[in-house]
């Protein structure tokens, strides 16, 4: 085979070098171009098909008039439940409105406007344990998208026996990009509900948050989606079966409580989890939270430390006496408890079992949660002290909060000569834009006969829970 000569070679080199730098040229620009103009276009067409929450900008914050409140209620309770509305309601600073199923007499401006719900006699109903009210219940959400309200981020939906603590579920709802598909709530405490419902499912007693823009895809389908499902029970199962259909899953928020149990909540809320307290639900059902009052007079008295350090409000701070062995636990403007001996922060922190399961014949496994149970010695029980005041110092920049003896009757039997408690503590409402993490506890003195002082703050560097 005859070799090609060099000058061949050369014409080659010269053809190849000049395909290269023409189709150089013409790429190149139009690439870079394309770059320059929208560097992150990938990432960006990803990120918005994501079905996770966004999380919001720091900048534009939601505010609590950016929040309107869908109340289910029922004009036969309407006299009773009418008071817990009030706990909460803030008039000219909130919107909403209560949805009942008949006209009631009004005229009451501490509480939120009526709306009459409309007919739902043409949807199917099947269950025969459940209430037909429930499908109206359920369309509270389309009915007020159809009100037309503007400047709205969120729809919060309640029940009329629900007590929302307003600054701290819109520290939760802030977190979140309103202009996406966000559904946000709580299950069961109860094991055999979220069974027999869904995990996946906020329950509505505890309320829960619908994002403007999923409140208005819901409206446009809910009515056809109400009855592919006519053998549902309650309304927020109605909720979450359209919810699945368009495609959205539950993003769970702890301090949602629906609390599905019987009994007295002391255990658990002196026990609250690391994050905001946002709704009580069921008091009607459950014991006073505080001794001594009925419940709205208990809920009146929690108004005082939610108006000076709402953040705070049950938050559990946990700390030791070396020379008496003694465990302290702080629910800030809830209760204090002192126990004889020196327990571990990993088990402080369980609540302790002063309640029973909605299904009262259920065991300790009832729950979804650990639970420890009550002590069956008395004096090994802790004692425990009950917020009684509390008050805001402006030029200290700190709020003081006394918590008096609770003295129950086994008690009488045991010595013990503390009979209150005063918490110093400064209010932090920044508490949770840092991630989740418990306040410090330090015994400052027991100077005064018969009262020991304590004071909760941010833990400083290199404190932990444990006695050293």
């Amino acid at each position: 085979m005859k070799k090609p000569s060099s000058s061949t070679l050369a014409k080659l080199m010269v053809w190849l070098i000049i395909f290269i730098s023409f189709t150089f040229l013409f790429y190149f620009p139009y690439s870079s171009h394309t770059y320059a103009q929208n560097p992150l276009r990938t990432r960006q067409k990803l990120q918005t098909q994501s079905h996770f929450p966004q999380i919001r900008s720091t900048q534009n914050k939601t505010e609590l008039q950016h929040i309107v409140f869908g109340i289910a209620a029922s004009a036969k309770l309407w006299e009773h439940r009418k008071n817990y509305i009030k706990v909460w309601w803030r008039p000219n600073e909130m919107r909403g409105f209560v949805w009942l199923d008949k006209p009631v007499k009004n005229d009451d401006n501490s509480l939120p406007p009526l709306k009459i719900s409309s007919n739902t006699s043409k949807f199917l109903h099947t269950n025969t344990k459940g209430h037909r009210s429930a499908i109206r219940i359920s369309r509270i959400v389309s009915e007020t998208v159809r009100l037309g309200m503007e400047n709205v981020r969120w729809i919060v939906m309640g029940d009329d026996d629900t007590v929302f603590v307003a600054d701290n579920l819109v520290r939760v709802l802030e977190k979140y990009d309103h202009n996406h598909y966000c559904y946000i709530g709580s299950s069961s405490e109860t094991h055999l509900q979220n069974i027999y419902f869904s995990y996946n499912m906020a329950y509505g007693g505890g309320g829960f948050a619908i994002s403007y823009p999923l409140a208005k895809a819901l409206e446009k389908m809910q009515d056809s989606c109400i009855q592919r499902y006519p053998d549902l029970y309650g309304s927020d199962d109605r909720i979450q079966a359209c919810m699945t259909e368009l495609g959205v899953p539950l993003t769970k928020d702890i301090g949602f409580h629906q609390y599905d149990v019987y009994g007295n909540l002391f255990g658990l809320l002196a026990a609250h989890p690391v994050a905001p307290l946002v709704s009580l639900h069921h008091l009607d059902l459950v014991e006073p939270i505080f001794p001594n009052v009925n419940q709205i007079q208990a809920l009146q008295r929690l108004k005082v430390p939610i108006k000076f350090d709402s953040a705070a409000l049950m938050q559990q701070s946990i700390c030791y006496v070396k020379s008496k062995k003694w465990t302290i636990s702080v629910s800030w403007g809830y209760t204090v408890m002192i126990f004889r001996g020196i327990f571990p922060a990993r088990e402080i922190e369980i609540p302790s079992r002063t309640f029973l399961s909605w299904y009262r014949k259920a065991d300790s496994d009832a729950f979804v949660f650990n639970t420890r149970p009550v002590n069956r010695n008395p004096c090994r029980r802790p004692f425990v002290y009950m917020l009684s005041n509390a008050i805001y110092n402006p030029s200290a920049n700190h709020t003081a909060s006394e918590y008096v003896q609770y003295q129950t009757p086994p008690h009488q039997r045991c010595r013990w000569k503390i009979q209150r408690v005063e918490v110093y503590k400064k209010p932090d409402p920044y508490l949770w834009d840092k991630p989740p993490r418990r306040n410090c506890c330090r015994v400052l003195s027991m100077k005064k006969k018969g009262t020991i002082a304590i004071d909760v703050g941010v833990c400083r560097e290199g404190e932990t829970i444990a006695l050293h």
